[in-house]
């Protein structure tokens, strides 16, 4: 027997045996080999690598390290997951974790608030497609302005709620709008009005943290950054939620000259569940000012941004 037809054997005996589900005797007689070369043949398909066997271990959590947040914090879930043996997998293990997580959460919850980002799109991938035309998600603040980007806010609420076969609520806006007047104007636009009414009763939200250089990659908020923070110390600003700049101690620095179109913060923060989700270390900062000014009430990341968080804070 040729190698060519030697392999395509090979082959197709292991996936009667694995994806059929058939017994060695079964393939004995349907190859009419003896039982010692089926076997011996399931071997080869392993060891030369045409036959590979991946176990899905669960993911594992740092319990010690979860204790240490939730005493230092108020937070009410730390899931602080073991670090991996690459960047991606570690990225790929807090996704699948959050998203399980947050779609235990929206079967709890009547409506679902979210903003935008990678990450958010991200978890939203990964939840398991059901029917709930029960909940509304909904956006509470306006769009970021990444129309190029499938990222942006608007496709993600629709992408949510597709995944749920459930109805939806968008703020077609931007993010920021500087004339006090405008702004204010535009709440009350019957066409705005459902998505105001519905984001103030949100009972979950979920989200990934910025910090002011994310909010320059956009150039129109760059631009006009000195007149979207005015009155803003920059140098203060350790991170970025909910569209709003806040320092080391999760204070929000623009709450007397908000320019953010949206619900307003207070009511942000009245949201039952606030789940927060970091895979880079280089946002351990903003971390640490969101958990120290209870901006969110659940965390999910791992042990590499952890640390640094604890680092940062001195402990």
């Amino acid at each position: 027997m040729n190698d060519v037809k030697h392999q395509e054997l090979l082959a197709n005996i292991a996936q009667d045996y694995y994806l059929s589900k058939q017994t060695v005797t079964d393939l004995s007689k349907k190859y009419q080999l003896s039982r010692y070369l089926i076997t011996k043949y399931l071997d080869e398909a392993l060891a030369s690598g045409l036959v590979k066997i991946s176990i899905a271990t669960p993911i594992s959590r740092n319990f010690d390290l979860e204790m240490r947040f939730k005493k230092a914090f108020n937070v009410r879930n730390a899931f602080i997951l073991k670090s991996s043996d690459t960047p991606n997998d570690d990225n790929e293990n807090i996704i699948e974790y959050a998203s399980a997580e947050i779609q235990d959460l929206i079967r709890q919850s009547r409506i679902i608030g979210l903003t935008w980002g990678d990450t958010v799109l991200s978890v939203i991938s990964h939840f398991q497609a059901e029917v709930r035309d029960d909940i509304t998600f909904s956006q509470f603040v306006g769009n970021n302005l990444k129309y190029t980007s499938l990222s942006g806010a608007t496709p993600l609420v629709e992408k949510a709620a597709a995944k749920f076969g459930a109805p939806y609520q968008t703020m077609p806006a931007p993010l920021y709008i500087l004339s006090d007047s405008a702004r204010a104007e535009l709440q009350h636009e019957p066409a705005l009005v459902p998505a105001f009414s519905t984001a103030s009763k949100m009972d979950l939200l979920f989200t990934g943290i910025g910090t002011l250089a994310s909010v320059d990659t956009i150039p129109v908020w760059k631009q006009h950054q000195a007149e979207i923070f005015d009155g803003v110390d920059l140098d203060r600003v350790a991170g970025m939620l909910y569209g709003r700049p806040y320092d080391i101690n999760g204070t929000i620095l623009n709450v007397k000259n908000d320019k953010t179109f949206g619900i307003p913060i207070d009511t942000v923060l009245a949201t039952t569940r606030r789940v927060g989700i970091v895979k880079s270390k280089f946002k351990a900062r903003a971390l640490l000012g969101a958990l120290r000014g209870e901006l969110l009430t659940d965390i999910v990341t791992n042990e590499g941004v952890a640390n640094r968080v604890l680092l940062e804070m001195g402990g």
